[in-house]
């Protein structure tokens, strides 16, 4: 190949042999393979399978993510941003599902080994929606909450939206009404009296 090997072509290389060949192909003698270059050329830049397979994992799920976390820092009102960022997770999660069930398979099969790669990016998730949360406290929409144990809440509340584990059910008619309907529940247990009263203080 022309040029110096570089980092992001060893992860580019090891994404496309994964893609064709699946998990178990997805090392560095494969990857070195694929390049047209020998395995010690690819272990100056990796030093093991391992950390191949989880940067590998890691690049996938911030790509997977980056339509949500585009949103943290919206200009919508939070209510509208929390609502849009969540229908987004759905469009996000299900289109990468849909459009190749096979390789999101392959891809979660990955992720589920490197639990550091995968708590790390649902850390980010929350934060996100804690970064909303913060924002309509701050602006008033949204009563006085903690926005991290908040943000946790409303995570683990719409799970049937974005876990694959509910996939099967996302093409069903309905999904986005069903969606709309939970953030409907949780926009007004955050929403703020006009008065700026906590309705469970009353």
């Amino acid at each position: 190949m022309a040029g110096p090997l570089t980092r992001e072509q060893i992860l580019a290389a090891a994404e496309d042999v994964l893609r064709r060949y699946g998990p178990d192909k997805a090392t560095v003698v494969d990857v070195a393979r694929a390049l047209g270059v020998s395995h010690a050329s690819v272990y100056r830049h990796v030093r093991s399978k391992a950390e191949l397979r989880a940067a590998v994992a890691r690049r996938w799920l911030t790509r997977v993510h980056a339509p949500v976390t585009a949103l943290r820092d919206s200009t919508e009102d939070p209510p509208t941003r929390l609502r849009t960022w969540l229908h987004t997770l759905l469009a996000t999660k299900r289109h990468k599902v849909l459009d190749d069930p096979e390789l999101f398979a392959a891809y979660q099969r990955l992720a589920a080994e490197w639990q550091d790669a995968l708590t790390a990016t649902l850390d980010g998730l929350v934060a996100d929606i804690a970064a909303i949360v913060r924002a309509g406290v701050r602006d008033g929409s949204f009563r006085p909450v903690e926005p991290a144990g908040t943000a946790r809440a409303i995570f683990t509340a719409t799970l049937a939206f974005h876990h694959p584990s509910h996939a099967a059910t996302w093409s069903d008619p309905g999904t986005e009404e069903r969606l709309d309907a939970v953030c409907d529940l949780i926009l007004v247990g955050l929403s703020a009296d006009r008065d700026g009263t906590d309705r469970h203080e009353r």
